[in-house]
């Protein structure tokens, strides 16, 4: 078992033992072209990983293909039986996995192991829906026929991931699909492909078939992807990414109708009410902030804090997030990370150069480090205007913009002014104000005095440009499933 002190031996073991093939039809297999792997803690080299083509894509597409119809016929136990294994292994494996997450992605190592115990709970989950896979029966209302309804697998489907959780945004996809029968093509994001490589030599060494995953890295995803989304045999694509990626997807997949999920970008509000508790408030502050650095779409993003409490709450938090220990994650009580490369360092600054040009000021952090590495220092900014960029963009990294409000009314109006509405949480020790609150966002999940929402038991996903469809949950099976209904005449 690994300690939190982790030797320059032990991490090269783990990247020498990664595969680094596309997986495909149940074999790895090499490519003629290969890509880099980086450590954004360092900016040093990891490894190389094989490069796929659209010639590469249709031959994993083909592979999926042959295997849905003996898949679709596994029995359900069956099916969640091998979902339950990779569960177990995941768990068992859950130190080299985590270390790996590090490594590619530069997320602390704790953090990266609560990861892989994330991404590990939907394979249980979905192994336990599997079984529950329901139909109906009932009689016409004028007689003299039945109607019996049957979910079926909707077929092969094409999984697209990113980069920020490696291994549990492939296993939220990849679960839910395999329980509902479908077989699948995965795609992982171009700076993290060894996360997914390693779940898909989890996912063969349980005894999942050949051609059930596949696996493929890549560092021209449209080249690669786009003849398999016209392709009609491909039946379903979910994606995780930005909006503006996935509105061209879905314009993709409109040739062939192909049914779609989409989990897209995000702008959270966090609402602090005068009656809140304020250090469970600051408490889920730092967690919807800091989680995974602040790159995740659940993200806090927009602080609006009541004006009696805003200069309480503003000091407590830049308190917390100054004392925050930075550095590489597999050192010791870390917790924040490098960002994942250059341009997002870049992209953070501009966006806090912006916010202080249009008036806010900095309590703590705001200027980028010197390398090695990407790091971007826990950030907190007060007074900061709704017309600055950072309260409009999705800003992917430790800083949190705080401004005030005065009224309930203005702040859920604020909130709710953004075409995105993915997540908000809200702050408060009325419990009518509470629900009041969570109502009126406009947003598909809501954390009520909580800073972290996803579980794999509950249904993970937004509204407006935010996305369509849910992961997890008792309805996230539901996104790999048709209804059929057949019309008995007696």
């Amino acid at each position: 078992m690994l300690t939190d002190t982790v030797s320059s031996s032990v991490e090269q073991t783990v990247i020498d033992t990664a595969p680094r093939g596309l997986f495909i039809d149940g074999e790895w297999r090499k490519t003629a072209r290969t890509f880099p792997v980086f450590d954004p803690a360092t900016g040093d080299e990891l490894c190389t990983v094989a490069d796929a083509d659209a010639a590469d894509g249709l031959t994993a597409l083909d592979a999926a293909c042959a295997a849905q119809p003996d898949w679709a016929r596994t029995a359900p136990r069956e099916r969640a039986e091998l979902l339950m294994e990779v569960h177990r292994a995941l768990v068992a494996d859950s130190d080299r996995l985590g270390l790996l997450a590090t490594l590619e992605m530069g997320k602390p190592l704790d953090e990266a192991r609560r990861e892989i115990a994330y991404a590990a709970e939907f394979f249980r989950w979905f192994a336990e829906e599997a079984v529950r896979i329901d139909g109906g029966y009932m009689p016409a209302p004028t007689g003299g026929s039945r109607f019996v309804v049957a979910r079926q697998p909707v077929g092969p489907s094409l999984l697209i991931t990113p980069w920020n959780f490696p291994m549990a945004m492939g296993a939220r996809k990849i679960a839910p699909a395999l329980a509902a029968g479908c077989t699948c093509v995965v795609k992982p994001a171009e700076q993290t492909p060894l996360s997914m490589l390693a779940l898909a030599e989890v996912i063969a060494a349980v005894g999942v078939p050949a051609g059930v995953v596949n696996v493929l890295t890549t560092t021209d995803p449209a080249a690669l992807m786009t003849p398999l989304i016209h392709d009609h045999r491909s039946r379903k694509l979910s994606f995780t990414g930005s909006t503006t990626v996935g509105k061209q997807l879905l314009e993709q997949c409109a040739r062939t109708v192909m049914r779609t999920s989409m989990e897209l970008g995000g702008n959270a509000p966090v609402l602090v009410f005068a009656d809140a508790d304020i250090e469970v408030a600051v408490d889920g502050a730092v967690e919807a902030k800091m989680r995974n650095i602040g790159q995740a779409c659940t993200a806090a993003n927009r602080f609006l804090v009541q004006r009696d409490v805003a200069d309480l709450f503003a000091q407590r938090l830049a308190d917390r997030m100054a004392a925050l220990p930075m550095g590489r994650g597999t050192k010791p009580d870390v917790v924040v990370g490098p960002l994942i490369d250059a341009d997002a360092v870049a992209k953070v600054q501009r966006l806090v150069d912006d916010a202080r040009a249009r008036g806010a000021t900095v309590l703590t952090g705001g200027t980028a480090m010197d390398g090695p590495g990407t790091f971007y220092p826990a950030t907190v900014l007060v007074d900061v205007p709704d017309e600055a960029e950072l309260c409009h963009t999705e800003i992917f990294g430790p800083v949190a913009a705080i401004g005030v409000f005065d009224t309930e009314d203005e702040a859920i109006s604020r909130a709710n002014d953004t075409p995105y509405g993915l997540v908000s949480y809200v702050f408060t020790e009325s419990l009518r104000r509470g629900l009041r609150v969570s109502e009126a966002m406009e947003t598909g999940m809501v954390g009520l005095n909580q800073g972290v929402v996803s579980n794999p038991a509950a249904p993970f996903g937004g509204v407006k440009e935010s996305g369509l469809g849910r992961e997890g949950g008792p309805t996230g099976i539901d996104e790999f499933l048709e209804t059929k209904y057949i019309g008995v005449r007696l």
